[in-house]
């Protein structure tokens, strides 16, 4: 597929995916959904880790509300059904650990886009907006979903009424995100924390994230018992034996994902 909206590129494993509209602060329209869906299932065939980033100053602005002749043409319901949730879903899902590095702004469906990744890196200037209510809407593409779990009840129902912006260092202090760096040492502080996933043992990043995530669904002997399965399995990898053996040799490990 020749992106137009987007950029793609795989380093050392790492699969970077760079939104490009940075013109219109990389809103989304529906070419850009349907290239991130893309790109994201194709990191997981070529790449062991998986960024998304933005171009410019901004992460991503949300909904481009000039896609159609009038806002008052997009329909949202379809256009959630049929062009957020494949893309949101191919991020999730995605069997690569995800960071969103996050260097502007991330309003709307851009904010819930970062959540719906593995782990979010803020620049300190960047900041979170749930905007929808400014214009009449509810927080979607996931965010009625991901704020609730990551940020509490409560602030996740005072970003949705009132919209204010939060900021990186207050994402971080709600447990909304996993950190903020600051702005010169950004990028590449993502870059680093990528190759140590693309480098680390990937059997094992695939089943914490399934673990970590049945939680909210299991009671405790449930989740032990996953433990156990997951763990067996974990067990039986080379990774594991290569993880042993460099940790009695006093040696960095050296992972081949297997």
């Amino acid at each position: 597929m020749n992106y137009t909206t987007i950029r793609y590129s795989n380093r050392d494993g790492v699969g970077v995916i760079t939104f490009n509209r940075a013109d219109q602060m990389n809103a989304m329209n529906t070419q850009m959904r349907a290239e991130i869906a893309h790109a994201v299932k194709a990191a997981e065939e070529d790449a062991r880790a998986l960024v998304l980033t933005g171009k410019g100053r901004a992460f991503c602005a949300g909904q481009d509300l000039g896609d159609r002749a009038s806002p008052t043409d997009l329909n949202l319901e379809r256009t959630l059904r049929d062009e957020y949730m494949p893309m949101l879903n191919a991020i999730y899902n995605c069997r690569i650990p995800t960071i969103a590095a996050v260097n502007g702004a991330a309003a709307g469906a851009g904010a819930n886009l970062a959540l719906a990744a593995d782990v979010v890196i803020a620049s300190e200037s960047a900041y979170f907006m749930q905007a929808f209510s400014r214009i009449g809407l509810i927080p979607d593409a996931g965010g009625t979903y991901w704020m609730p779990r990551q940020m509490g009840f409560a602030k996740a129902m005072g970003a949705a009424l009132f919209a204010d912006k939060i900021s990186a260092r207050q994402a971080a202090d709600w447990g909304m995100i996993w950190e903020w760096v600051a702005d010169e040492t950004f990028a590449d502080h993502w870059w680093q924390r990528a190759k140590y996933l693309a480098d680390g043992p990937s059997q094992a990043f695939r089943a914490a994230k399934k673990a970590i995530r049945s939680t909210y669904d299991n009671d405790l002997q449930s989740q032990l018992e996953l433990e156990g399965k997951l763990q067996g399995k974990c067990g039986n990898t080379r990774d594991f034996v290569e993880g042993v053996t460099a940790f009695m040799e006093k040696r960095p490990a050296k992972f081949e994902g297997r």
